[in-house]
């Protein structure tokens, strides 16, 4: 371990408590290279913000330069089915080809169908909290924060039921590729799990092609631009598979993370007890004080300044939104858990900025507000049994688990 920086993020201490590393690096500076992921990270509000917008950076390169151009290596072949599956997604796309898909999902994952999911998600919602609220409580991860998201965006999707449980699975097994240096043994399993899925959606986007119905599939299918641009059957495979990985992971540790964080500010959870009208702004502090996705890459694409640094071009640079939402020149006593903390000044950075948006942000709040609300209502003494350990991933932070009764 290199102990010369605090920044340690295979550290089990670390990933239960970054955030007095972060406070050291915002102090020590406005970028610091990492040796170990060869990453530039980049903890100050400001510097996170403005990079985010800033096209000199991108999720790929490729639109514009080979691995080798660009100072990299290829990734193995063996590896080929998960890029396939990730790159073809517009959370990892740049330039014209971002610009097309995301117009086109967006012609098809609009606010009204959003808004159209409400009865689904209050009928998932009162299901679950009402069986674990009926068992007398659990694990809160696996009965309730995990399964109402995956049910939602497989109804949305019109994923049938009985194949719902292989979703959470692939999802996870995926999303262990973006974690910092992942192993070949995650490799191994993301490939498999990137296989499986594009297989099962293959086949079930050629049966909506024959039988369309009121779901979302459908839609990608049949939307187009004036010209008659569709999205290719890969499109809509990896936007499938983004909008399940992105529109269920946040939600799930964000769930969690978010009662481990009420359950140890229990005047906080008292007031919100006690007043409901303040959750929607307690879900934006939740979002802000232990934000479920930690850290966001970017490739430099063309030389930048930071601080007086020079960060140039074949660089990566982590962009530390944990740190981001701690970072005093924005928040007043950012250290501070305060669900009464206006909306309007909660500049938290959670979903992103830009072009990458989270593009499923108005569906977590919606979520989100779903399974509190009702979990506060309906679970009114609801306490933590046992204190819960972390999972060892640190770009996307989550609780292993969640003890509690009611």
């Amino acid at each position: 371990m290199d102990t010369s920086t605090p920044f340690q993020p295979t550290s089990t201490p670390f990933i239960a408590n970054p955030y007095p590393a972060y406070a050291e690096l915002r102090r020590t500076g406005r970028t610091h290279h990492h040796p170990r992921t060869d990453q530039w990270l980049v903890p100050h509000h400001a510097d996170v913000s403005a990079l985010l917008r800033d096209r000199r950076l991108g999720r790929t390169y490729l639109h514009r330069f080979s691995h080798e151009e660009f100072g990299r290596t290829p990734p193995p072949p063996a590896h080929e089915p998960f890029y396939t599956l990730n790159d073809q997604g517009i959370l990892d796309l740049e330039g014209p080809n971002h610009t097309r898909i995301r117009r086109l999902v967006a012609k098809a994952f609009t606010p009204r169908r959003v808004e159209e999911l409400g009865p689904a998600i209050e009928r998932i919602a009162h299901r679950l909290v009402g069986d674990f609220v009926a068992a007398g409580g659990g694990d809160l991860l696996p009965e309730v924060a995990e399964p109402l998201p995956v049910a939602v965006i497989a109804e949305m999707l019109g994923i049938p039921e009985a194949d719902r449980h292989l979703l959470r699975p692939w999802s996870a097994d995926i999303c262990g590729m973006y974690e910092l240096n992942p192993t070949e043994d995650t490799a191994t399993r993301a490939v498999r799990a990137s296989m499986e899925f594009t297989s099962y959606l293959r086949e079930l986007i050629r049966e909506r092609r024959r039988t369309p119905a009121p779901d979302l599939i459908s839609a990608l299918i049949a939307v187009h631009d004036g010209d008659g641009t569709r999205l290719t059957e890969q499109e809509m495979i990896s936007t499938c598979v983004l909008l399940l990985n992105a529109g269920h992971e946040a939600t799930v540790n964000t769930t969690a993370n978010g009662w481990w964080t009420l359950f140890r500010h229990p005047e906080q959870l008292a007031l919100l007890r006690a007043e409901p009208g303040l959750l929607p702004g307690a879900i934006e502090e939740l979002l802000r004080y232990d934000t479920p996705l930690q850290l966001f890459e970017r490739w430099v694409l063309d030389d930048i300044e930071v601080g007086g640094t020079k960060i140039p071009r074949g660089s990566e640079v982590a962009l530390l939104f944990g740190s981001a939402n701690r970072d005093p020149a924005v928040f007043a006593d950012p250290d501070t858990f305060d669900v009464r903390r206006p909306v309007a000044v909660n500049r938290h950075v959670s979903f992103g900025a830009g072009i990458h948006y989270c593009l499923g942000a108005p569906l977590a709040r919606l979520e989100l507000a779903a399974s509190f609300g009702l979990l506060l209502r309906e679970a009114p003494r609801m306490r933590l049994l046992t204190e819960p350990r972390w999972k060892p991933g640190y770009v996307i932070r989550g609780l292993a688990a969640l003890e509690v009764e009611v």
